[in-house]
């Protein structure tokens, strides 16, 4: 067992073992995780939390690893989380995001921390909110999460990030792939990467028309900008940062910053109050109240939503 009290005030100091070692609690699910959120509770709430996301190939590393650069210009410090996929044979998963940021490696106000997605399915890992609290409480100010490549679905990273970041590439097709559902609701800044190559103005005007037709916004609505970058180069990448605050001023001054933190909140309250009453009732399994209702759904006394009525109620009481 390790002294969290300890973990806690080292991680506030700056070092990176301690960091690594609360969020390696997190990620393990372990018996001292209540004790570490308790700790972390009343330190975080001040980094702003910016979310990249985009298919596979778009540069999404890359861009993570030139806006480290840029907002250590500024003097701030950065905490990254890039998500990788796990393998489903071992859960396993490669974690070369860290290889593509090695240049912030000797950096000691950049923290990098590759995750795996352990079969969890939004691109993002489970233990993501909880790792960004770490990080947050650690003194970070501004943590970029990087998510795995992502499909239609896999657009978990607007509901745990202050502002989203869609990247785009010419010659993807990402265009087309931008209007299908859920992309074009997510971003809040929009970024075509790779700009230098052919296609790039092009993708930028489709881009720009499909947010057209998709707009519902009155005066006053944030209508996300489109940057150009070649993130390899660093090229675009302050006129990105300067859309990031430019987004971050407009949700602090109409609240819309403190009503997405909340809803964020209350999802992770959720999403742990549903998992310890799944894990209690796989607890059930060969459990005789599960089998007796499954007898009586058999032979006709009780229907499915009743029975699961009385198991949720057994299950409050007990």
């Amino acid at each position: 067992m390790q002294d969290v009290s300890t973990l806690v005030a080292q991680a506030r100091e700056g070092r990176p073992r301690a960091v690594a070692r609360l969020i390696s609690l997190v990620e393990g699910a372990s018996p001292q995780l209540r004790e570490v959120m308790a700790a972390l509770a009343p330190l975080a709430g001040k980094a702003y939390v910016v979310g990249l996301t985009g298919s596979p190939g778009v540069g999404k590393s890359t861009s993570t690893s030139a806006l480290v650069t840029a907002y250590r210009k500024q003097g701030k410090r950065v905490g990254v989380l890039a998500v990788d996929p796990s393998s489903p044979f071992s859960g396993g998963a490669l974690l070369g995001d860290r290889v593509r940021m090695s240049e912030h490696a000797s950096d000691p106000g950049v923290y990098i921390r590759s995750m795996a997605t352990r079969g969890h399915l939004g691109g993002l890992a489970w233990a993501a909110p909880q790792a960004i609290r770490v990080l947050d409480a650690a003194g970070c100010d501004v943590i970029l999460v990087e998510t795995v490549g992502v499909g239609q679905s896999e657009v978990e990273i607007a509901s745990q990030a202050d502002t989203s970041v869609v990247l785009l590439a010419p010659g993807m097709g990402d265009g087309i792939q931008a209007a299908k559902a859920g992309i074009l609701e997510i971003g809040d800044v929009y970024v075509v990467n790779k700009a230098d190559r052919d296609g790039a103005d092009a993708t930028a005007r489709e881009l720009n028309h499909m947010l057209g037709l998709g707009e519902a916004r009155g005066p006053g609505d944030w209508r996300p900008p489109i940057v150009k970058t070649v993130a390899a180069r660093g090229e675009g990448m302050d006129e990105v940062v300067e859309a990031l605050e430019k987004h971050r001023a407009w949700m602090e001054e109409r609240g819309v910053l403190a009503e997405r933190r909340m809803a964020r909140a209350a999802r992770e309250v959720e999403t742990i109050a549903v998992t310890a009453l799944r894990e209690r009732i796989a607890d059930l399994h060969g459990d005789r109240r599960l089998g007796s209702l499954a007898e009586r759904i058999v032979s006709g006394e009780l229907d499915p939503y009743r029975a699961a009525d009385e198991l949720v109620a057994g299950l409050t009481e007990g």
